[in-house]
């Protein structure tokens, strides 16, 4: 069975970003995202997911963002089944992102 999502580096990750316009879905707790998070990420957990589900282009590739790349697996392969075409967990996660990319803070 072909996996639903896949694993790429945050150089692929940002290339995505910039040029096909992918969707960025952050999975972290507020405070973590509040302090420094990629440029227009959607922070979402159970209590929005469903929404985010319901009104995203599920064509655009989906990339999903959490600490160190571990949880945001999961939740690729969930939203994967939930229809997103191209579905991708950034390896890393934010705390190598925010190493060398440019981060924002605040909600």
């Amino acid at each position: 069975m072909m996996n639903l999502f896949e694993r790429i580096s945050i150089n692929q990750a940002e290339e995505l970003i910039n040029s096909q316009e992918a969707l960025v879905v952050d999975v972290r707790d507020p405070n973590s995202f509040s302090q420094g998070h990629i440029e227009d990420a959607v922070r979402i957990d159970n209590a929005n997911v469903q929404a985010f589900i319901d009104s995203a282009d599920k064509s655009k590739p989906l990339v999903v963002v959490c600490y160190h790349g571990n949880s945001s697996q999961q939740a690729a392969a969930v939203l994967a089944q939930q229809g997103f075409e191209k579905s991708y967990s950034m390896d890393g996660g934010m705390s190598e992102w925010a190493l060398t990319k440019p981060v924002v803070s605040g909600e």
